[in-house]
């Protein structure tokens, strides 16, 4: 006889690991694998935070402590038994607990923090900074502007996998080269001049092509189901954060 867990799909067991359901899944018990990969959300989608408060009027210098006492709080085991499993994003969560940290406890935690807490998170405030002022003055809600950047981040980090993935192989020059073509109908693609560049037939340009996408596909839908609690969540996210890159 076979288990239902030999039969479930391979994408609904590896779902099981991801990070954040292991956060949502950590409780009041043992939380080091939950710290963990709460640490490795944060990381990776850090900047929204950042950009969010500095959206709220805060200097550079402000917007770095208030973020950096953020994350400390956030990232305490205790902490961890706050992430509320009906939130389903990490987005959200993470949001929801940064808007009650700046309503409530930043006066405090800055006051504290400020000059005496070791940095918790190794972030690069001056290019935040940069990539802040380089932005387009956002007249959308804040909540808007922070799923933006949270979808941009997402995107980033899909291409920086993807990039390190074709560098293994031996293929970055491809990667370099194709990656324009992620975006767009396929039917739209320059596939001569790319074979031309690459000196390869177009043909074989166009299978390459299609592997490209298909493997951005695969990890953008596996980046995605590491904020989210459930595998059902997982389309519906990737259309609503498409969206919001569109400005709808």
């Amino acid at each position: 006889m076979v288990s239902s867990s030999q039969t479930a799909s391979p994408q609904r067991r590896l779902f099981v690991t991801t990070q954040w359901s292991i956060v949502l899944k950590a409780g009041h018990g043992d939380t080091t694998h939950a710290s963990e990969a709460l640490e490795r959300l944060c990381r990776t989608y850090w900047y929204p935070i950042y950009a969010c408060v500095r959206r709220r009027g805060h200097s550079p210098e402000d917007a770095q402590d208030l973020a950096q006492s953020f994350f400390l709080r956030l990232l305490e085991q205790q902490s961890l038994a706050n992430a509320n499993p009906e939130l389903g994003r990490f987005r959200s969560f993470l949001l929801g607990a940064l808007n009650h940290f700046l309503i409530d406890e930043w006066k405090k935690a800055r006051t504290q923090r400020r000059g005496g807490g070791r940095p918790l998170l190794s972030l690069d405030w001056a290019a935040a900074e940069r990539r802040f002022d380089l932005e387009p003055v956002d007249h959308t809600t804040p909540g808007k502007a922070f799923d933006k950047n949270w979808a941009t981040a997402l995107l980033e980090e899909v291409l920086k996998q993807l990039e390190a993935e074709y560098q293994r192989e031996e293929k970055l020059e491809m990667f370099r080269v194709l990656k324009q073509t992620l975006t767009g109908a396929r039917e739209s693609q320059p596939y001569a001049s790319l074979a031309k560049r690459l000196s390869m037939t177009e043909g074989a340009v166009r299978v390459a092509v299609h592997r490209l996408r298909k493997r951005y596909r695969a990890l953008l839908e596996a980046e995605i189901a590491n904020t989210v609690s459930s595998q059902d969540e997982v389309k519906e996210e990737i259309a609503y954060l498409l969206r919001t890159m569109r400005g709808e």
